[in-house]
């Protein structure tokens, strides 16, 4: 029997994200996951230390703004995003899952729950992704062509 359950946070042209936990009946840990091609704006030879600063960067931020009323202190943040592919003029997939552990039972279903994955989020998107001036962050890996007949 399948327990698991899942979301998707719609409204962002940069990101794809879903929140979700393995087992709905009892709810004690829920997990977002933020997908994104990264370009990097600047040329780089070893991106092993710029990536391991933005995950530390992420997992600081995540202490700092996590609802404590909802979640314990603690945290998972696991930044899969590889160095060794990463080059100037092509887009590298990115994948970000944040585990969250809640103090109370809680319903998955509750509007709280997907308040606060909106919330959290908005702010990294926000304060992380477009503020970061190593890396820009895109939907897909190509580029859709717009339009052309509104040219």
């Amino acid at each position: 029997m399948k327990k698991g359950k899942s979301c998707t946070l719609n409204g962002y042209r940069n990101l794809k994200c879903t929140y979700g936990t393995v087992d709905a009946k009892n709810f004690k840990s829920i997990y977002l996951n933020i997908q994104s091609w990264v370009k990097p704006k600047i040329d780089n030879e070893n991106w092993d230390r710029p990536v391991s600063l933005f995950n530390q960067k992420i997992k600081s931020f995540i202490f700092e703004n996590c609802n404590k009323q909802i979640f314990l202190d603690k945290s998972i943040v696991d930044l899969d995003l590889r160095t060794s592919g990463i080059s100037l003029k092509k887009k590298s997939f990115m994948s970000l899952e944040i585990t969250f552990f809640c103090k109370e039972p809680i319903d998955f279903k509750s509007p709280i729950i997907k308040l606060e994955m909106k919330k959290i989020v908005d702010l990294i998107n926000s304060d992380l992704f477009r503020r970061n001036n190593m890396f820009s962050f895109h939907l897909t890996k190509t580029e859709k062509l717009r339009n052309l007949s509104s040219i």
